[in-house]
């Protein structure tokens, strides 16, 4: 069978191309050794349901695995109690049906509980029985379930937990699971987050007794490498394995669903285009910002998540905007609703006490739907539509063309501006002059540790090609020669000899317009405004 990259449901070894997850599970296993009830909640799609289930194959020499599902229960199991009972009965009864060391009176009992159709049936009774099971078992009983965050009736939920917990805290006199391992987006510290308003008093703060879970489940460079090592025995690309897989980690930060997403694309979808006709042109630099392209571009269920979270959470939205386009520094404050959210649903990260946003691809999702929502009416994104036939030479990008009419258009619309506008819209006007000129064929994307209130560093890939330009708030000529010393550096990272400066001066005096600065073997084309 021929493997492929899996973005859909769980990976499986033989038929997709994985990391290796031992080292995940060895930590893992170690907090299960230790006994721990623990939530492993990351973010959607984010190889929860694969870890467990390898999990579920690495414990079953030393453990008897009980895996549930919540989301293979139905609405009506979680109507209220006795249908929750019958429910979770039915699914652990299909589980073990087909074990041998399950003692037939607990399977009897089970059996029992999921067919009882009375309105008496109590949660205690199921309890009853997990508790002689543990009892009776030859080996230590796991309990794992998955998508624990999605039932529908709250209360049912709450109730449930509530009990799981007291068995646990219980169990040096009372026989109870080993460890109970629960997954999730949601953590059971942030379940509020799942519910309506009225329902928060239902909350019974002592169950939060659920361990750290401290496992990277993020990719690394490394792991990425050796999935791309296995890939590379199979077609023999060419591709440079460490440069490739350091390159999809910078752009994702590891996120399970975009790496996997970035190798579906190369494979599929930009090998054998007319530009990369084979498997060898793919997978190169010029390929990755193609699927990049493609990515960002795409109207996926976890781009609509980040989206929809801005607009349930208003607070989250206005600072994200800040920090994108004034380079504001947010204090990361885990008790802040609106940075504990965007943190649970893996879209912002702590990075030096600030929280930052989790990885380019969701930085270049969120510029373009901000800048999308100025289209309408912005006098400089019309300046860009209007003018971007100039900028194309031979199909190649012309960034001095590009930088010498935003110039001429920026002091025509905003020459007498305050130095409060300059500072606050100058990037983002930028921004929407660029977006018409490369959309469609190009992207563009923020270089985060360049950005700041001063600073931020603007990578555009236009057909294989890449440009780099620093856009910052003019600090004086000793500033501007700082600036020019970090552009240069900065293309030395890229292999780059050209780059390009915008600066926006409030200097009443300042000379508009563009120039060409040689600093050492480099040329830089800088523009003032």
């Amino acid at each position: 069978m021929t493997k492929v990259f899996n973005i859909n449901g769980v990976c499986i070894p033989g038929r997709h191309y994985m990391i290796d997850l031992t080292s995940k599970l060895k930590d893992i296993k170690k907090m299960v050794d230790d006994g721990q009830y623990f939530t492993i909640n990351r973010a959607r799609q984010y190889g929860k349901t694969t870890t467990l289930r390898a999990l579920a194959e690495y414990l079953r020499n030393e453990y008897l695995v009980i895996s549930l599902d919540f989301q293979k229960m139905s609405f009506l199991d979680f109507e209220n109690e006795s249908a929750f009972v019958n429910g979770l009965a039915r699914e652990i009864h299909k589980k073990i049906c087909r074990m041998t060391a399950i003692p037939d009176e607990i399977s009897h009992r089970l059996y029992k509980l999921s067919e009882e159709k009375t309105s008496c049936v109590r949660m205690s009774e199921i309890f009853d029985c997990f508790s002689e099971w543990c009892e009776r078992s030859a080996s230590p009983i796991v309990l794992m379930i998955d998508e624990v965050d999605t039932a529908t009736n709250n209360q049912v939920f709450l109730d449930f937990l509530s009990q799981l917990r007291a068995a646990y805290l219980d169990r040096d006199a009372t026989p109870a699971f080993h460890s109970v391992i629960l997954a999730g987006v949601y953590d059971i510290r942030n379940i509020r987050q799942k519910l309506r308003p009225e329902e928060e008093h239902k909350i019974n703060s002592p169950w939060n007794i659920a361990a750290k879970f401290r496992v990277n489940m993020s990719f690394s460079a490394e792991e990425i490498a050796g999935m791309l090592m296995e890939y590379e025995a199979d077609y023999s690309t060419g591709m440079n394995i460490k440069e490739t897989s350091e390159l999809i980690y910078a752009h994702t930060s590891g996120y399970p669903y975009l790496v996997s997403s970035l190798c579906k694309y190369i494979d599929e979808e930009i090998a054998g285009t007319e530009y990369f006709p084979g498997k060898r042109e793919a997978w190169t630099l010029e390929g990755f910002m193609e699927a990049e392209k493609l990515l960002v571009n795409e109207n996926n269920t976890l781009f609509q998540s980040l989206i929809g979270k801005l607009t349930d959470y208003p607070g989250l939205r206005q600072v994200l905007y800040e920090l994108l386009f004034k380079g504001k520094p947010i204090p990361y404050v885990p008790q802040n609703q609106y940075i504990d959210v965007a943190s649970m649903f893996g879209f912002i990260k702590n990075w030096q006490g600030t929280a930052v946003i989790s990885n380019k691809i969701f930085e270049t999702v969120l510029y373009n739907l901000f800048i999308s929502e100025e289209f309408s009416g912005n006098k400089m994104y019309d300046a860009g539509v209007q003018e971007k036939n100039q900028f194309l030479i031979g199909g190649h990008l012309n960034v001095r063309r590009i930088l010498e009419k935003f110039v001429e258009t920026f002091d025509y619309l905003y020459g007498d501006a305050d130095e409060a506008f300059l500072e606050d819209a100058g990037r983002r006007y930028f921004m929407l002059f660029l977006k018409p000129v490369i959309n469609g064929i190009g992207n563009c994307y923020v270089e985060p540790e360049t950005r700041n209130r001063e600073r931020m560093d603007l990578v555009i890939s236009y057909r294989g090609e890449q440009f780099i330009i620093e856009i910052k708030i003019w600090r004086g000529n000793a500033y501007n020669e700082r600036g020019e010393q970090q552009l240069s550096d900065y293309l030395d990272y890229f292999h780059l000899k050209k780059g390009y400066m915008l600066s926006f001066n409030f200097n009443k005096k300042k000379t508009v317009g563009v120039k060409e600065v040689v600093l050492g073997d480099k040329l830089l084309i800088e523009a003032v405004v």
